[in-house]
């Protein structure tokens, strides 16, 4: 598999607002090297719609043939470099993991820790969210959503692109099965308190109103790593999906 290259220009690309900016960038040959030898395994081959982080609307990904075997499903948006997805995965052998990305030089330094740490039960989609929320999973597929740090896109005129608002609830509650959890942490306080807001109203979730300890499960990554260093707070939250 040949790692994908920006699209060009197109307006009709742009109508909708997006929460992430692509970024693309060079592999190093460790990088490269591992993407070579295992993209074809491990980076899905999505059909696309209009660019090269779309999704075709008409389809579905079947996760018991994409993983070879039934098991809990847990996604992470924004999985990055796969400094928390591979630990997740190493650490849950028996759970499959789906890593959302966008930054091609990150999946690779994913599989680059995947094949040193023998790790096979991760699947990636370079998409963008929430086509693959509104469409591309089954309803009711995932036992954990994880948003661990999303951009937070601090300048006010910004915030629109943020990704956990309001609209993203019913897109969360597609996917997410009854009883499972929807975990976001974040280091910016003004975005926590946007978060906490949203679950607050978060129709077909069930949220306790307060902020989570840390979660055990996700090891200090770099993006972590710099907001403690910064003095910034690390806020997690969680809400459970309610049985309809």
């Amino acid at each position: 598999m040949t790692a994908p290259t920006r699209e060009p220009a197109n307006p009709r690309f742009h109508k909708e607002i997006v929460s992430f900016t692509r970024r693309g960038g060079r592999l190093t040959e460790r990088q490269q090297d591992a993407w070579d030898d295992l993209a074809s395994t491990y980076v899905l081959d999505i059909p696309r719609h209009t660019s090269s982080t779309s999704v075709d609307p008409e389809f579905q990904l079947d996760l018991t043939e994409t993983f070879g075997r039934e098991a809990s499903t847990i996604m992470e948006i924004g999985s990055g470099r796969g400094e928390a997805l591979v630990h997740a995965a190493h650490e849950n052998p028996d759970i499959n993991f789906l890593g959302l990305e966008v930054y091609i030089p990150g999946v690779a330094q994913a599989l680059v820790t995947m094949r040193h740490l023998g790790v096979t039960n991760i699947r990636f989609a370079i998409v963008d969210a929430a086509a693959a929320l509104a469409t591309m999973l089954p309803a009711a597929s995932l036992d954990e959503l994880r948003i661990w740090f999303p951009d937070p896109w601090h300048k006010k005129r910004h915030h629109k692109r943020r990704l956990i608002t309001d609209d993203f609830v019913p897109l969360a509650a597609r996917v997410v099965k009854p009883n499972g959890v929807w975990r976001l942490a974040t280091d910016w306080q003004e975005y926590a308190d946007q978060m906490h807001e949203v679950l607050l109203s978060a129709t077909g979730f069930e949220y306790s109103g307060v902020w989570d300890e840390r979660f055990d499960d996700r090891p200090i990554t770099r993006f972590e790593g710099k907001g403690i260093a910064a003095g910034r707070e690390i806020r997690d939250l969680s809400a459970r999906r309610i049985n309809p």
